[in-house]
């Protein structure tokens, strides 16, 4: 029986670093001859449907962002021995919790509760988890929105889900990613060791 493939998160605001450390965390896997699946469903992916994103982010495009998640994620449990999963459910939810304090909107708490019950209920999938650090003097990539303060929101509150649902979650500081990558590699080997 095929053992179940490693899951590895990254959480965090946008221009982080997340994409980055895992582009390099799955050329690490691959040379050693592991099939590996980098799951990314971004807000742009939400915007071209029409959902509304970022400081706009509604009950409905946070939904649909973690019913996405969920279903590439599913699906790469198929074919991988490593799935590598850019933006875990977490990260919707603290992008509209972000964006109702940003705003000063709210949404109905039952539908609220609902979003934190699945993330809750998925949570428990990753095998490792890391939330990255804001560094605010690291300037934002091309194409990306340039509210600095709505930002710097989503860090808060993506840490602050990431915290209550996936307790165990390392950091990701600018500059650390080296230790991080090595990190991952020998947790997926503790996990094949069955240590």
């Amino acid at each position: 029986m095929r053992r179940s493939p490693f899951r590895i998160a990254v959480a965090g605001t946008h221009s982080t670093g997340k994409t980055t450390f895992l582009k390099r965390l799955k050329e690490l896997f691959e040379q050693r001859g592991l099939a590996v699946v980098y799951v990314h469903d971004s807000a742009a992916n939400a915007k071209e449907k029409g959902f509304p994103i970022l400081a706009d982010h509604t009950f409905e495009s946070t939904a649909w962002l973690i019913a996405r998640a969920i279903e590439l994620e599913t699906e790469a449990t198929i074919s991988a021995d490593v799935i590598l999963v850019d933006r875990p459910v977490t990260d919707a939810l603290g992008y509209l919790q972000a964006a109702l304090l940003h705003t000063s909107r709210s949404i109905a708490p039952a539908r609220l509760q609902a979003l934190e019950r699945i993330c809750e209920a998925w949570a428990p999938e990753y095998d490792l988890a890391f939330v990255t650090v804001l560094d605010p003097s690291v300037e934002l990539g091309e194409g990306r929105d340039r509210d600095v303060l709505f930002r710097v929101r989503a860090a808060e509150e993506v840490a602050r889900v990431v915290d209550r649902f996936m307790p165990d979650r390392h950091l990701l500081r600018h500059g650390g990613a080296d230790a991080a990558l090595a990190f991952a590699i020998a947790a997926f080997d503790d996990q094949h060791r069955g240590v």
